[in-house]
């Protein structure tokens, strides 16, 4: 037995434009964070897959043991990947994880060998950062196999999480008709006035797989909006102020909020605000990105939202 460890880590991701839209092909603007989760594989002698989860305060939050014989009873059930889990039970998904990794690439726990495995969150894991995501590319990571494949046939989405989990720079982020990966670049987005941005959690778990579901079905994208949010990304990259940025911010809420036929998130809580606001990823939880000349930190604090983050202490940069 080997008792060398193996670890694997994932960045955390922050969607900047395109939510949405960006599974009906307009470019986005991603950014990995500093935040991210690890994955540490050990050997051991038993036949079995024992998994404990850690949090940021290196707490046990979950562990399992998966033994061969699940994941060989599991098989079948991966036959439609994207299936809901039963009150979303965590050892369930992690089986069908690895049996979708298992038919990607059959080597893969061929041999019945036993691992301790272990994972370690440096954020909460209500932030939405990508305690999916970065699950999911280590997995692959470890599976030698593709990580967007391995997303599609399990949790879905565009992908744009994967490609902040394996990149450590800001990227533009596409999908291409008839292409199998995305179209991922790596862009400079170093804006003079990111001391003046902030990250603010809105204590509350936004559900991604709901969001989409009512995008879709509302089916209001055309390819103008596309283009409108095609150039906002590409202003944001080149954008010199922070006047300019807020501009940018206030025209990207009005096409997303007619695509999801919802209000803003500033007009909605923070009209009083002197400053902008955008909303990130699904519309109505986790983080917001505000654009301000002022540190926003007193404002958000009395309206009983405490995690208020600098642009700095949350990209990777």
């Amino acid at each position: 037995m080997n008792d060398k460890a193996t670890t694997y880590r994932s960045n955390g991701k922050l969607l900047l434009t395109a939510e949405y839209a960006v599974l009906d092909g307009a470019k986005a603007l991603a950014i990995p964070t500093k935040y991210g989760q690890s994955l540490v594989i050990k050997s051991n002698d038993f036949n079995v897959i024992n998994w404990k989860s850690y949090n940021e305060l290196n707490e046990v939050w979950f562990e399992c043991t998966i033994s061969y014989e699940d994941t060989s009873t599991a098989l079948n059930e991966t036959a439609n990947p994207q299936k809901k889990i039963k009150g979303q039970d965590v050892k369930e998904r992690l089986i069908q994880i690895l049996n979708v990794a298992k038919n990607l690439n059959p080597e893969f726990l061929k041999s019945n060998q036993g691992f301790d495995i272990t994972t370690h969150q440096d954020f909460n894991r209500l932030w939405g950062l990508g305690t999916s995501s970065t699950l999911i590319n280590n997995i692959a990571e470890w599976a030698h196999v593709d990580a967007y494949q391995l997303l599609e046939k399990t949790f879905g989405g565009s992908g744009y999480d994967i490609a902040c989990a394996k990149n450590n720079y800001a990227i533009s982020f596409q999908l291409q008709k008839h292409q199998k990966n995305p179209n991922v670049k790596p862009v400079t987005f170093q804006p003079e006035f990111k001391h003046q941005l902030y990250f603010v959690y809105l204590n509350e778990k936004q559900n991604s797989r709901d969001g989409i579901s009512a995008y879709k079905a509302l089916g209001n994208i055309n390819s103008n909006s596309i283009d409108d949010i095609n150039s906002i990304t590409e202003a944001m990259l080149v954008c010199k102020s922070l006047i300019e940025f807020q501009n940018l911010i206030e025209a990207h809420e009005n096409i997303i909020s007619n695509l999801i036929q919802q209000a803003p998130i500033q007009s909605r809580l923070f009209s009083d605000f002197n400053g902008a606001i955008k909303s990130l990823g699904a519309w109505g939880g986790d983080f917001i990105l505000v654009a301000s000349e002022e540190n926003p930190s007193t404002y958000f604090n009395s309206k009983g939202f405490e995690t208020v983050l600098p642009y700095e202490d949350m990209v990777l940069i």
